[in-house]
């Protein structure tokens, strides 16, 4: 079997995608930095971040409709412009204009994830889906390691309108990369209800497993982001430059999974590659939060948060693989659930930010255990389903598969 990469079309995406994840990961780390260090506050961190989390819930719903209605490079293309836009307030409008980005930003993203999961089996074909999304895994793991790199460095040595300037940037080179038509079946355009996504979830025995494992991962990543901040300034005693630094050598790791999805792993079923991922995404950050007992070295952390990088992308990789495979309506399904993950995100933020107080270490060791538990439901969920279909008679068709 080729490399999906060699499909023109996929390959220009993915280049896009990069310049455009690049950009998204140097804000996630930049503007959680900024704020925590001018109010010195973990609630109010936590609650800057849900205000960015919630307009993806309310725009979830209307970003299913356009990916499975509208030209989907198109609307990718104009995703970019859009939040290219946004983000130019901020260069001198400062702080006054942050919540404005998030929020912004945020709403502009569930359009595109949908968007962009629907283009993927378009460009490449089912059979390669899983192969694709390791490659799109390998690009993400890139783009973390730039973009959060760049974003605590660049916020620390030159501040937060340059960080907006290079984010800018970025956004308008992968709009121009997405310019150029793609060689790849439109959708039908169809009649496309809003709730189309949220009815395919319901009817699907696996998606709504799925559903379920999703909520739990992104709890757990909402309660990450708000405390990986304290964790990295507190106990560990980094700055702006070591937050960044850790959040992008995940990337290490995430770029040799991804590569390993695309290449030896892309005929392993989507639900074990989101099991065991998941799984192995809680041992690995249990082992990182507890070893501060141990020792506080950075170096220690940097091995680690490599290592802790492989998983996430293999779980990604198999969470899209399983919608892709799924359902029909990809974009539509993805926002559904891009709603549903975005709400528990912000569950999983709030819950941290209140009881910060109480024990980060606790809450961290909570995290770790959320991950595992959602691996666990991926793992017995989905193939208890898998046997029943495999021993349904010839004569009936499976309505399921692997």
């Amino acid at each position: 079997m080729s490399s999906p990469l060699r499909e023109p079309g996929l390959a220009r995406l993915w280049v896009a995608g990069l310049f455009a994840e690049s950009a998204e990961w140097m804000l996630q780390v930049a503007l959680p930095v900024f704020i925590y260090q001018a109010t010195g506050s973990v609630g109010s961190t936590a609650l800057t971040m849900v205000a960015g989390v919630l307009p993806m819930v309310l725009a979830s719903p209307l970003a299913g409709l356009v990916a499975d209605r509208y030209d989907r490079r198109l609307v990718l293309c104009l995703v970019c412009v859009a939040q290219a836009l946004v983000s130019v307030p901020v260069l001198w409008a400062g702080g006054a204009a942050i919540y404005l980005l998030m929020a912004a930003q945020s709403a502009l993203a569930s359009v595109f994830e949908p968007a962009r999961n629907a283009l993927v089996p378009a460009l490449v074909g089912p059979e390669r889906v899983t192969a694709a999304n390791g490659l799109m895994g390998m690009n993400s793991s890139v783009a973390r390691l730039g973009g959060s790199s760049l974003g605590g460095v660049v916020l620390g040595f030159a501040g937060l309108g340059w960080v907006v300037g290079i984010y800018l940037a970025f956004l308008l080179t992968a709009a121009a990369l997405l310019l150029p038509r793609f060689d790849a079946a439109a959708p039908s355009g169809g009649p496309v209800r809003w709730l189309d996504g949220i009815a395919d979830v319901a009817r699907s025995p696996r998606l709504r497993v799925t559903a379920g494992v999703a909520a739990l991962i992104s709890v757990a990543q909402g309660m990450f982001l708000v405390l990986f901040v304290v964790f990295v300034t507190g106990p560990l005693g980094g700055g702006d430059a070591g937050v960044g630094l850790l959040r992008g050598v995940q990337a290490v790791g995430g770029f040799a999974a991804g590569f390993a999805v695309a290449t030896v792993a892309r005929n392993v079923a989507p639900a074990r590659l989101l099991g065991w991922g998941s799984v192995a995404l809680g041992l690995t950050s249990a082992l990182i939060w507890n070893s501060a007992y141990v020792t506080t070295a950075f170096g220690v952390y940097i091995g680690l948060f490599v290592v802790v990088g492989a998983p996430a992308v293999v779980l990604a990789s198999g969470l899209f693989s399983v919608i892709q495979r799924e359902s029909p309506r990809a974009g539509g399904v993805s926002a559904a659930l891009g709603a549903g993950m975005a709400a528990c995100q912000a569950a999983g933020m709030l819950a941290a930010g209140a009881l910060a107080g109480h024990g980060v270490a606790m809450l961290l060791d909570v995290q770790a255990a959320l991950h595992v538990t959602a691996g666990t439901v991926a793992l017995l969920g989905l193939r208890r389903r898998m046997v029943t279909v495999e021993r349904c008679p010839a004569s009936t068709p499976p309505v399921t598969s692997t």
